[in-house]
């Protein structure tokens, strides 16, 4: 760098130009290498997000594996048939009482289920099924 920089009187327009660029991409690289090379001496190096990221999921996946399975509560499938739920007491019966026991398995209060409304809410989605049905 400095023999050219010593002939600079000796280069055209385009020469001078070319070598000012290239000087001046050397001074940024050699800045930056210092300062990457000053933080890895003082050991404050900058780890890459992306990196780290990728990274920390391996971990959990690991400790996924790793974990045993636990049992979960199986998964209820209950079908009925109604089409007047207020002639069919006992279809919502049954489904009112498979309703509360997956609600009590699944660890949620049902202190504030009632029949009535639960009946209410079948006889409300029986209705906006029927009415759906027509609009077809």
């Amino acid at each position: 760098m400095k023999r050219h920089s010593d002939r600079s009187s000796q280069m055209n327009f385009a020469q001078r130009f070319r070598y000012s660029n290239l000087a001046q991409m050397y001074t940024k690289y050699r800045e930056i290498f210092r300062k990457r090379l000053k933080k890895k001496e003082e050991g404050t190096v900058d780890r890459h997000f992306g990196a780290a990221a990728r990274e920390i999921e391996n971990l959990r996946k690991q400790k996924q594996a790793a974990e045993p399975v636990r049992d979960l509560p199986q998964a209820w499938t209950i079908t009925i048939s109604c089409e007047e739920p207020d002639h069919e007491k006992k279809k919502v019966e049954a489904l009112y009482a498979a309703f509360r026991h997956a609600k009590e398995q699944a660890g949620e209060d049902t202190a504030k289920l009632t029949r009535e409304a639960f009946q209410q809410f079948v006889r409300q989605k029986t209705n906006d099924l029927k009415s759906q049905q027509s609009a077809h």
